[in-house]
């Protein structure tokens, strides 16, 4: 199949109001371009050097979102037009892109990513780490971030019962914390390739999908 009817057997099984985030990591511009083409705006790049360099030949209505962990001195290399921070995971990147976001004279929009998976090596903040950060009145201060909502990448498993406790812990996160931020926090980013049809049932807004678009990534 080619990339577009991939793209579109995808879409038809989404509800409404789900997002799709087509992962273009690894993946050269001419297959942007043909997604392009078939109607998706919205991409995802893990390497701030990749996604500004695919950025400049592109077209500029494209959504960028930041879906890999991200060092704080590369945040200047995608703070002109990146539209979404998914994996935002240390007070530290925050201030960076309150500075960056503020230089620019944007609003960045950021997903707070939590570590909910069994594997001690996946990125994100421990919850209790996230609510002693967001107790101190840090976040309040940035004038040029808004919270969107959280994100999370399941333990990688075959143990699918696993899986739905990864999402449930993190939907239950994204519940508690919802009343803290009010009705822009509405992005609960759950699901991949090989598990979105499972983080569907427990509410995603937000999937992330490469493989089963694109093919297997040339690295």
């Amino acid at each position: 199949m080619s990339i577009k009817q991939r793209l579109e057997k995808i879409l038809e099984g989404l509800p409404a109001g789900v997002k799709l985030v087509a992962v273009s990591k690894f993946h050269p511009a001419e297959s942007i371009a043909e997604a392009y083409a078939a109607g998706q705006r919205i991409f995802g790049e893990s390497r701030p050097q990749e996604m500004a360099a695919k950025q400049a030949i592109l077209p500029a209505d494209i959504e960028w979102s930041m879906i890999g962990h991200l060092q704080t001195n590369k945040v200047k290399l995608i703070a002109p037009f990146v539209s979404l921070i998914a994996s935002v995971d240390s007070d530290r990147l925050i201030a960076e892109i309150e500075k960056q976001a503020a230089r620019y004279q944007r609003t960045i929009d950021i997903l707070l990513e939590v570590h909910v998976a069994q594997e001690q090596s996946k990125s994100g903040w421990s919850y209790d780490e996230l609510q002693h950060y967001l107790a101190s009145g840090a976040l309040q201060q940035m004038e040029h971030v808004r919270v969107r909502g959280v994100m999370t990448i399941a333990t990688n498993t075959d143990d699918e019962a696993v899986v739905r406790g990864d999402f449930q812990r993190i939907r239950d996160i994204f519940e508690e914390l919802k009343p803290q931020f009010g009705e822009e926090f509405d992005t609960l980013s759950i699901g991949m390739s090989d598990d979105y049809p499972i983080a569907l049932e427990y509410g995603s807004t937000m999937v992330r999908i490469g493989t089963a678009i694109f093919g297997a990534r040339e690295y």
